[in-house]
């Protein structure tokens, strides 16, 4: 006798069955209302969305609480300038960011991404992404992302160490170990954090 197992719907299978339902519409409206021009994040809150609204009308005290709208907002979300001066004594800004996303069961962990498409949207994406991750390794930590639309690449060793001086010179004001903690990520290797 062969063994059927039950398949997960697919995103497209999930879409097509919750599109009449009014309260999947109007929390997907709410969501790009507060979030215009977000798509990365949105399509994110759109793929857990739709696993999570079936269980939720299941158990309707998660509806209730607006569990699921408490998870998409974050808690803060910090956007500053990064002043750096490159080896031609030529001034560049950036834009530096830290989403803290979830504090829930501990303080914000996530890394700090350094890349020229690095926006609010990706940040907010990979911060609500990084809820679930962390979650699952069972230790206490909240969620987090940050980071800059600076590219390391192409940059000497002290234009590097003067713009991650720079960037640490405003972030410090946010972060520490019992509230968050920052942590490596594309383009945030040991010589970034060590500068």
């Amino acid at each position: 006798m062969e063994k059927r197992i039950a398949k997960t719907p697919s995103v497209k299978t999930a879409k097509k069955a919750l599109q009449g339902d009014s309260e999947f519409r109007e929390f997907m409206s709410l969501m790009i209302e507060r979030n215009p021009g977000e798509t990365e994040y949105i399509q994110a809150i759109e793929e857990v969305a739709l696993s999570l609204v079936p269980f939720m009308r299941a158990n309707t005290k998660y509806l209730n609480a607006k569990i699921l709208e408490r998870m998409c907002e974050p808690e803060r979300v910090f956007i500053f300038r990064v002043p750096w001066m490159n080896d031609k004594c030529e001034y560049q800004v950036n834009r530096g960011f830290r989403v803290q996303m979830n504090s829930a069961i501990g303080a914000y962990k996530g890394g700090l991404r350094l890349h020229p498409t690095v926006n609010l949207s990706i940040l907010k994406f990979l911060a609500f992404e990084q809820i679930f991750k962390n979650s699952l390794t069972g230790l206490p930590m909240g969620a987090g992302k940050g980071g800059s639309n600076f590219d390391p690449k192409g940059k000497s060793d002290n234009e590097v160490m003067r713009f991650c001086q720079s960037y640490m010179t405003e972030l410090q004001k946010y972060i520490g170990h019992n509230q968050d903690i920052p942590a490596g990520d594309i383009g945030t290797g040991g010589r970034e954090i060590g500068y």
